[in-house]
């Protein structure tokens, strides 16, 4: 990318991804200085398209960023919770678990259900109304580093390269915006993001991150069906109970209900499908008389950050931050993490601001990395850092009701008897050979309740050139048929939601688990919902997720 004669932008602040944190983060610099030039660039087509989350908002961050936001008639947090509920599913029945044994803060008391994707076009107009310049459709493609190896800047992608990677008829060299600050907001497991971890070793004595992948489906039920404010999580069925996970129901406005179902990307069976699982979720007895008569209207996928506290990486770099998601401050017992996104997006950008006045650039905010323990993201995560690992290490039943005393010993005094748990393997470490594990046979969809895979990626409007270098990029095809193939029966078939991979015989037909025969790898990169999964989960780590061209990928209404 070098050699290549790019037109360049100067600003004080860049910004990359227009989530809540990076949002936020504009929002706060132009508080704090209404002088500063400050930058956002987004790859989806336009701001929220790419964003999907449950979503059961905490206002703590919106109340900060923007006090009077109650007053403004346009704000998108509609719809209170009014209850509450939390449920055990069996194969055939259900248990609730009565809310007075839930710690305090899993109660939603307070809390909106809402549309992250309508949220942070909310938020872009305040900060377009503030003088930030946000571009949507461009997707910051590399970085751009001074001769002390601090960053300066990023590079949008190049437009109209064809699939060999020559520059085609309407080729566009991609942009250099320069910045004395660059703040990194691409959400989870960001490619940016991996190169700055990578590059200043920010994950040295952390604990690995871990992730899992979460589903999503946006229905129109029948009146009779919608509770609004209705918040509904559960787990158990159709997981086992060595694979950790669950679910959630949020009831909206105007009869709208999103179903969700989160897997932990640190399960072993090759096998296991989280698609399927989602499908197969949805015809239990007291989940599927909520959609009886509706119709699913809007279908997702994203990878979640899970490893919380103790994963968190060092967030500062030479000439930038780390923000938001790319940095990993979900809750997961709640949950939750655009509130900390907010957070952590004003708190960078309340040091950046800081820095710019005493004259600095291109150094290190080592005050921001300083600060996110004792502010309240920190505190949020601490109290529940011992939740996913207690989970991962004794299981469903015992694993959950640890988590639960120790939210509460954390709640009440402060501590853990645990102390801070470590992760222990990545995710792609945890996944078993096939030969250790049974085949899953699961039912076919009816194209009522449940639905393939197709159907589906067509519902979340995803779009992608045909005509350019595949974005998901394999780097040893050779180790992929060995290994992901021959060793665990291509377990990228499964864990992928939209069908962007398979392994085909000489006839088409797929043979992930038939060995001894010819097979070749299919990528249908055209289907990619952006979920990251395969960048994660791939046993090899054979596997390097890069952004295709700006604007692509899935537009996402009301997600």
């Amino acid at each position: 990318m070098s050699d290549i004669e790019r037109e360049s932008m100067e600003f004080d602040v860049v910004i990359v991804g227009a989530g809540p944190a990076g949002l936020s983060a504009a929002i706060r610099l132009k508080q704090l200085d209404p002088d500063l030039s400050v930058v956002v660039l987004e790859k989806g087509g336009e701001v929220g398209a790419h964003i999907l989350s449950g979503a059961v908002v905490d206002p703590i961050g919106i109340d900060r960023l923007l006090p009077n936001w109650r007053e403004d008639s346009d704000h998108p947090f509609k719809t209170p919770v009014t209850d509450d509920q939390f449920l055990i599913l069996g194969p055939a029945g259900s248990l609730r678990l009565p809310n007075v044994l839930m710690p305090p803060l899993m109660n939603n008391h307070g809390n909106y259900i809402v549309s992250l994707g309508n949220v942070c076009r909310w938020l872009a107009g305040h900060a377009e109304a503030l003088g930030v310049e946000i571009y949507p459709g461009f997707a910051a493609a590399d970085l751009m580093y001074d001769e002390n190896g601090a960053v300066t800047g990023v590079i949008t992608g190049d437009m109209g390269v064809e699939r060999d990677g020559t520059p085609g008829p309407n080729y566009a060299p991609g942009m250099a915006l320069l910045g004395k600050y660059v703040l990194i907001g691409e959400g989870v497991r960001g490619s940016l993001a991996k190169k700055l971890i990578a590059k200043y070793n920010l994950a040295d004595g952390r604990e690995p991150q871990k992730f899992g992948i979460g589903l999503k489906e946006l229905w129109q039920v029948k009146p009779e069906n919608h509770k609004p404010g209705l918040v509904q999580h559960s787990f158990g069925w159709p997981l086992g109970g060595e694979t950790g996970g669950g679910s959630f129901l949020y009831h909206l406005e105007d009869n709208l209900v999103a179903v969700g179902f989160v897997v932990h990307l640190n399960y072993k069976n090759p096998y296991l499908s989280p698609f399927e699982e989602f499908q197969r979720f949805k015809t239990h007895p007291a989940i599927a008389p909520t959609f009886e008569g509706g119709k699913r209207i809007s279908y997702g996928a994203r990878a979640i950050t899970e490893g919380g506290y103790q994963s968190v990486p060092k967030l500062s770099f030479p000439g930038g931050a780390l923000i938001g998601c790319s940095a990993g401050f979900v809750n997961v017992p709640r949950i939750k993490g655009s509130h900390n996104a907010v957070l952590s997006g004003m708190l960078a950008a309340e040091h950046v601001a800081e820095a710019i006045a005493a004259g600095r650039e291109h150094d290190e905010l080592t005050g921001y990395e300083a600060a996110w323990r004792e502010s309240d993201i920190g505190k949020d995560l601490k109290k529940v850092r011992n939740v996913k690992p207690l989970w991962s290490k004794f299981g469903l039943w015992l694993g959950v009701g640890l988590g639960g005393l120790d939210m509460w010993l954390n709640s009440i005094f402060g501590f853990s008897p645990f102390g801070t748990m470590k992760h222990g393997k990545t995710d792609a470490e945890s996944l078993e050979p096939a030969s250790k594990h049974k085949k899953i046979e699961y039912p076919k969809p009816d194209g009522v309740l449940t639905f393939d895979r197709l159907s589906s990626v067509f519902l979340s409007n995803t779009n992608h050139e045909e005509d350019q270098p595949i974005h998901l990029q394999v780097k040893d095809m050779d180790l992929q048929k060995r290994s992901e193939h021959d060793v665990y029966a291509g377990p990228s078939s499964r864990y992928c939601p939209a069908g962007v991979y398979e392994w085909v015989d000489a006839d088409g037909n797929a043979a992930a688990d038939k060995m001894g025969v010819d097979v070749r790898y299919v990528i249908n990169a055209q289907n990619c919902v952006h979920c990251k999964t395969c960048d994660i989960k791939d046993p090899n780590q054979n596997i390097n997720w890069v952004p295709p061209q700006g604007g692509e990928g899935p537009v996402y209404p009301n997600m």
